[in-house]
């Protein structure tokens, strides 16, 4: 994920940032363009392993019953952020409220509070997965942020939202089953090992 090169046209004044992110999300169709800690990223489209990786990780949400009745299964749903004013995240994957059309805040971003679990598997913008979108997810108080670090082999758990940071960290290695908390409204394991591999190339 790299920061976006703004140019603003010769007018009164810089236009607003979510104008400038949204005029580069229509230039540039596949891209994802988020606005957090009041800077313009844009990350390119993912490749094929970071899709399967994406669809395994639904399988056991989905079992669980976490896509009916009182929640939902949503991916690339966008997340109004309290960092700055117009900050907002589209995080790969979340569980939200089933009332979730309810809570539209703006710009096609809902209320991170009918958030229960975001969910990120990195690209080459792993940098901001692992730092930037930790802070801000928990400003927002989700409660859940899992992490499908491709580059090193490892998924991360956090929970506890306190301030700018999780309180509670865990890691998990391949061979290791990385338990969620049941507040997300379900018992759901992930198995780490099925993930990375999924994750990588195939050979």
């Amino acid at each position: 994920m790299s920061a976006a090169a703004v140019e603003h046209p010769c007018d009164d004044g810089p236009e607003p940032l979510l104008e400038t992110a949204n005029r580069l999300a229509e230039q540039h169709p596949g891209y994802r363009v988020e606005i957090i800690g009041g800077v313009i990223t844009v990350a390119p489209p993912p490749d094929g392993p970071h899709a399967r990786a994406l669809t395994k990780l639904m399988r056991p949400f989905i079992a669980a019953g976490l896509d009916d009745k009182d929640s939902e299964v949503l991916q690339g749903i966008g997340v109004w952020l309290p960092g700055g004013p117009e900050d907002y995240a589209i995080p790969d994957l979340a569980i939200v409220d089933a009332d979730l059309d309810q809570h539209l805040i703006e710009n096609n971003c809902y209320d991170p509070a009918v958030f229960r679990l975001v969910l990120e598997v990195t690209s080459s913008n792993y940098n901001s997965d692992l730092r930037h979108k930790v802070a801000a997810y928990a400003d927002a108080k989700i409660p859940v942020y899992v992490i499908v670090d491709r580059k090193h082999g490892r998924v991360h758990v956090l929970t506890e939202p306190l301030g700018s940071a999780y309180d509670r960290h865990e890691v998990y290695a391949p061979g290791q089953e990385a338990p969620l908390p049941e507040s997300i409204g379900a018992e759901v394991t992930l198995d780490v090992a099925e993930l990375i591999n999924a994750g990588r190339p195939r050979s």
